[in-house]
């Protein structure tokens, strides 16, 4: 058990952000050439207020109207992707073991501060787990590959807490988080979860349609 420990956190983790980096990459090389043949004429209406406008508004809680209509979705959803990026970024165990590869860290939360956002996150997720289940339209567009997608992303916070607090055998415990971690990482360019990054070229596509129309994008 001890030698696939060492696994996961040298070799195989290395493979999975370069998996996750160049992944990224190759999909948005992919997406911009599709864009610029399909729809050429958008580059024609380059509106750097516009995009920008069209990203703050849909960046701010109940910013946007479709979000002001949901308010519960919209709170559950912000404090999902906050947590999502800021508790494994900021996390001091985090930012040891990049200390330690490479002799640069990041400021660092309160072990107390990230334990309740990990909380916040799991509450969170399961407000976004039953949406899908209970509102009947989005349960109708939902696939089996929603409800995994939402679990595996969830997978690495419920390890890390049950680790943290030593719930469980504590070395199984961890094997699973850097697992299902890894597993996330090498996901994420290749399905709707890489919508993390993308979201910001979508938000800047719709905000030079939107500009050109006159209209809003939110």
């Amino acid at each position: 058990m001890n030698d696939f420990y060492e696994f996961l956190t040298g070799p195989a983790l290395w493979a999975a952000f370069i998996v996750f980096i160049v992944g990224l990459i190759v999909r948005l090389t992919y997406l911009y050439g599709i864009s610029k043949e399909r729809d050429r004429v958008l580059y024609n209406h380059v509106n750097v207020k516009w995009a920008i406008r069209s990203i703050v508004h849909w960046l701010i809680p109940l910013g946007s109207v479709g979000l002001r209509n949901q308010p519960v979705f919209a709170i559950a959803f912000f404090l999902f992707h906050i947590c999502l990026l800021g508790v494994p970024i900021f996390l001091l165990a985090h930012n040891m073991l990049w200390q330690e590869a490479f002799g640069v860290g990041l400021p660092s939360l309160p072990d107390s501060i990230a334990d309740a956002l990990t909380v916040v996150f799991l509450l969170a997720a399961a407000v976004l787990l039953l949406r899908r289940i209970i509102r009947a339209e989005v349960r109708f567009l939902s696939t089996a590959w929603d409800y995994f997608l939402l679990i595996l992303t969830s997978a690495p916070f419920v390890t890390g807490f049950l680790a943290y607090h030593q719930i469980g055998p504590y070395k199984l415990t961890m094997i699973l988080h850097v697992l299902f971690a890894e597993i996330l990482l090498i996901i994420i360019p290749f399905s709707k979860l890489g919508h993390i990054f993308l979201f910001f070229f979508s938000r800047v596509s719709f905000g030079f349609e939107m500009g050109r129309r006159g209209a809003r994008t939110w």
